[in-house]
């Protein structure tokens, strides 16, 4: 079912052709009880009972004026029938007869445009500090939405457990679509954006690994949740998109807000972090010893300054060695004898 914009009259002029009737009734019942006195009974009492009737039941026509604020829609339908969508600011008349349908009225997913939910309605609090129930608007919000979904925990393609959570941005784009082809949108968004989620988080490590193939051409890859978070945003956008597309939703945007080990195993991986970080720092520092103590016997036998045999280099170079990848500083001991 797609959508169908409904064309209607104007709610102004109709509104003040309802007024002029409800007060165009009252003489009209006033003078159709004179007229009955005055010997036409019969004429006068028709017309006084058709006055009575509009003054009785004229307001029903006051129930197809329908107010649409900017970014809002109205989805209608007359005895059932879906007989179309009420778009863009302005005052509208319809048919008196027709109803409302927003199915998720009521229901708040800790979202932009949401209200808060209650049993029977939504509780707002008045000047005085008490509550007031008040009924849930049944229009259809255009606006540009942001869904904060639950934290979930996941496991990666290594089978660590990690916790994650995204926001989806999401607007409406056909509300028939919205309203009858899934029961609750909200719901049916939510639940989806879990599903794309561990789908897709499956398939990466948390951080780089060897021999993991994340993009699916089956060659490895440097893929991972924390190192490459937009193309993985990138691909839970599209598979979300895909699936509430028949819902009449479109995905503008989907984001990481939260990302880390469960606890259970946090305390291990950080250990692990920092065994990394120091074996990569004590890489670091050797190449950099290695280096310097070329560079120093290299300067030495350059410039002639004192002649070594292999003993004594091994000897230097062991020294230096010492000194420049020791984890404290060293307490050098001055020879004041002969070199050998």
């Amino acid at each position: 079912m797609n959508e169908k914009i409904l064309k209607t009259s104007n709610g102004m002029a109709m509104m003040i052709l309802f007024l002029a009737l409800y007060l165009a009734a009252i003489p009209v019942v006033i003078a159709g009880a004179v007229i009955s006195n005055s010997g036409f009974s019969a004429v006068g009492i028709v017309v006084m009972v058709l006055g009575i009737i509009y003054l009785s039941f004229g307001w029903i026509f006051f129930l197809g004026l329908k107010i649409i604020k900017p970014q809002e829609a109205l989805v209608l339908t007359l005895f059932g029938k879906y007989i179309g969508t009420l778009r863009g600011e302005g005052f509208y008349y319809v048919n008196p007869f027709v109803s409302a349908i927003n199915p998720a009225a009521r229901t708040s997913l800790r979202q932009s445009g949401d209200v808060e939910d209650k049993s029977s309605g939504s509780r707002t609090l008045n000047a005085n500090g008490s509550a007031s129930l008040e009924v849930p608007s049944k229009k259809i919000s255009l606006k540009v939405m942001t869904l904060n979904n639950n934290r979930q925990k996941i496991n990666d393609c290594l089978g660590n457990p990690i916790e994650i959570s995204i926001a989806v941005i999401w607007h409406i784009v056909d509300t028939a679509k919205a309203v009858f082809t899934v029961d609750n949108y909200k719901e049916f968004l939510s639940l989806q954006c879990d599903a794309a989620l561990r789908n897709i988080v499956r398939t990466y490590p948390y951080d780089v690994a060897q021999n993991i193939d994340t993009t699916g051409d089956g060659a490895p890859d440097e893929g991972s949740l924390r190192g490459s978070s937009e193309i993985v945003a990138q691909r839970i956008r599209d598979e979300i998109q895909t699936k509430v597309a028949n819902a009449g939703l479109e995905i503008l945007e989907a984001r990481i807000t939260y990302l880390a080990y469960a606890p259970e195993i946090a305390a291990v991986m950080l250990q692990r972090q920092q065994a990394s970080a120091i074996v990569d720092a004590r890489k670091m520092i050797v190449d950099g010893a290695v280096g310097m103590v070329e560079m120093a016997l290299d300067k030495l036998s350059e410039n002639k300054i004192v002649e070594l045999d292999d003993e004594r280099k091994a000897a230097m170079v062991s020294n230096l060695l010492v000194v420049l990848c020791g984890n404290k500083d060293a307490q050098p001991v001055v020879n004041s004898g002969s070199l050998y």
